[in-house]
């Protein structure tokens, strides 16, 4: 049979089935594709070095050294069954679930129903074994680990490098199977789904734990395993809580942006009434002038004599440019913000703009370290204090904030809450001094080689899907900018380099005073004999 004769059949038959299976059916995809703009700016954090998951990498030949040790992991799942129950018994069970478990991946797979279902069981035990080394209470890993596969770590209970290599693989988007595949497998073992899922749960928050770049707490609450996707959906919601508490702060970040579009309506309003207040001055004036009557007295006749429509046509120009600037900037900013309300427009890039912590510390603020998770993020005005959650940087970590990265902006509908966490750290860290300072405040745990690594490692997270608006994080960042801004050695600075360094009007005034003075010196010089003034014949004659 053909592949297109097997897809038809494929299809004809998912479509008769789906009427007998109904609502069951209804299960969004979770496991897709990187999105091309990620995968294309660094792909090895998205494509699997050492071991395949799933049906996405399932033929790449540089991954098959791993399929013995995956068999050796059925082998050790075979042994655990009661007596009465086979391994083909899992994997006819999984051969009914096939259509909730093709339902689950972005990408059409192009397998019989036998072989997917293999594929998973077998897939399954060896992401099993590898959880199970992270589910005993008392928080120690490698203690269980099968023989087969010690040489993974060392005596010391160290990592080595293959075994991080496979949690960066295991956590990987294209590298993920359903975790319905790993409760049937554990049913089978266990008198019940409950009890079943009591023992997959601590494996996860085990796993998610060691692999989680920020800490989790036991605060955190207990996420519902039949409500989670795969491994990488499970780690993402143990970071990103549900945003069902951010509900109230997003309606006051909505009346509050409403304000500020008031309030710059007014600022519009009286900038331009100043700007055009200054031009009509300056035309009011010049009229007066030109108006006056001659024969007045002779200091009048010389600025009477000194050629002021030259000057006032040098002049205008950046006068006018200096006061109608910031009408300018006003009026930009106000077709920014005075959209359709009942639209959210994404920010723009300017809004992510952030000063790094070197600048800030330098400012006056002071970073800390907060207990909570990512919704914790704030900026204390009173106290000038900015607090983050810790964060901790290893091997491990840029591959882990990728995939977390890719997945959010395939999966989430509503903010990117990672995403514009990445963004915002990205933002304050610039270089090596500002990691220094972070990690000093104990909110960055750097087991990188230097500080230096760990700012290669945030600047290298520029590259986004969308930009979103998450209205607890944009408000910090609005608060941090308007604090850095209000300080008199920033507008210092941002004066002189906007006026001196970076603008030609400036430059045109101070041209035009110099020639201003020497045309002032000429006019007095037609009027009075300077000669006789400055008695310049007497000193020729002294010397």
């Amino acid at each position: 049979m053909s592949e297109e004769q097997q897809w038809v059949v494929n299809i004809r038959r998912s479509l008769d089935e789906q009427e007998e299976i109904g609502p069951e059916l209804e299960i969004p995809v979770s496991i897709f594709n990187v999105p091309k703009i990620l995968m294309s700016s660094y792909p090895n954090s998205y494509i699997p070095h050492i071991v395949s998951i799933g049906p996405y990498h399932h033929w790449c030949p540089e991954l098959y050294e791993m399929e013995r040790y995956k068999v050796f992991a059925a082998k050790m799942i075979q042994k655990r069954l009661p007596q009465s129950i086979r391994f083909h018994h899992i994997v006819d069970q999984l051969i009914q679930l096939e259509l909730k478990v093709r339902a689950s991946y972005h990408k059409y797979l192009h397998f019989s129903d036998e072989t997917l279902a293999w594929m998973m069981v077998v897939d399954g035990s060896f992401l099993l074994e590898i959880l199970k080394v992270y589910g005993n209470e008392e928080g120690k890993v490698f203690d269980r680990i099968p023989s087969r596969i010690s040489h993974l770590v060392d005596n010391a209970g160290r990592r080595t490098s293959a075994h991080n290599a496979i949690l960066r693989d295991l956590v990987m988007l294209e590298n993920q199977i359903p975790l319905l595949v790993l409760r049937k497998i554990l049913e089978t073992q266990f008198p019940s789904i409950e009890l079943a899922n009591q023992m997959l749960r601590p494996r996860l928050v085990g796993l998610c734990k060691e692999l989680s770049p920020l800490k989790i707490t036991e605060e955190m609450p207990t996420i519902d395993i039949s409500e989670s996707a795969h491994l990488l959906d499970y780690l993402y919601h143990m970071i990103v809580p549900k945003l069902a508490e951010a509900v109230p702060s997003e309606v006051t970040d909505e009346v509050v942006g409403c304000e500020e579009e008031t309030e710059a309506v007014k600022n519009k309003e009286a900038s331009y009434g100043y700007s055009s207040y200054v031009i009509q001055l300056l035309n009011e004036t010049w009229k007066l002038l030109l108006n006056l009557n001659k024969g007045l007295s002779r200091p009048l006749s010389v600025a009477f004599k000194f050629p002021w429509t030259i000057l006032y046509s040098i002049l205008r120009g950046p006068v006018l440019h200096m006061f109608g600037s910031s009408q300018d900037k006003e009026e930009s900013k106000l077709e920014n913000t005075s959209s359709d309300s009942d639209i959210e427009k994404p920010p723009l890039m300017e809004e992510i703009a952030v000063p790094s912590v070197s600048k800030l510390s330098k400012s006056g603020v002071q970073f800390l370290p907060t207990n909570g998770n990512i919704f914790k993020i704030s900026f204390d005005v009173k106290t000038v204090t900015f607090y983050l959650p810790v964060v901790t940087l290893d091997v491990n970590t840029e591959v882990v904030l990728r995939n977390l990265v890719a997945y959010e902006a395939s999966s989430v509908s509503g903010p990117l809450v990672f995403t514009r966490y990445t963004e915002l750290m990205n933002g304050i860290i610039d270089s090596k001094e500002d990691v220094k300072l972070l990690r000093e405040q104990g909110i960055i745990l750097n087991h990188l080689k230097s500080d230096e690594e760990a700012a290669n490692l945030w600047n290298g997270m520029s590259k986004s899907i969308k930009l979103t608006k998450v209205p607890f994080l944009d408000k910090t960042i609005e608060d941090v900018n308007k604090y850095y801004n209000s300080r008199w050695t920033v507008k210092a600075k941002r004066l002189m380099k906007l006026y001196v360094y970076g603008s030609w009007p400036i430059l045109t005034l101070l041209a035009a005073i110099v020639l201003l003075v020497l045309m002032g010196l000429q006019a007095f010089c037609s009027v009075y004999t300077c000669a006789k003034v400055f008695k310049i014949e007497n000193i020729t004659e002294n010397l």
